[in-house]
């Protein structure tokens, strides 16, 4: 009795999820930021910090288009760059004090073109996530 139940349950997860391709979902292909404890900074000395992002269990993660929401909160005279799948935050902090903001990660799966001319599209589990950071300015 054990045994259908839990295969209904299974079955039931995935056609109630959001996930397109099952196999994907077990994978667990999905964007990803990492956890990062940013250095301290000090007011007037250069600050440099970047972040990476990645898609988990993709090896092709460089072929995914990745787009970052505006960061808010950040130390006075610091600016954020973005090129491609990392973020670089830099420059020299003005005012002293701890800022805590929140990374937006957005990603389109690359298109893939096949000899029929027929396209198709990596699926992925989730096609966004968030982290929050802080960074520390004494």
């Amino acid at each position: 009795m054990k045994k259908p139940l839990l295969f209904l349950l299974t079955l039931s997860f995935f056609v109630f999820t959001s996930c397109d391709d099952i196999i994907d979902c077990i994978i667990n292909v999905r964007p990803e930021l990492p956890d990062k404890t940013f250095e301290i900074g000090y007011v007037n000395e250069f600050y440099y910090q970047d972040i990476r992002a990645e898609i988990k269990n993709e090896p092709r993660d460089d072929d995914y288009a990745y787009y970052f929401d505006d960061i808010t909160n950040l130390p006075d005279g610091l600016e954020m760059f973005v090129d491609h799948r990392t973020i670089y935050i830099e420059g020299i902090p003005q005012t002293s004090g701890s800022y805590t903001f929140t990374v937006y990660l957005y990603v389109d799966p690359p298109v893939y073109y096949d000899y029929d001319t027929d396209t198709y599209e990596d699926s992925l589990c989730s096609d966004s996530t968030s982290k929050t950071y802080t960074i520390i300015i004494n």
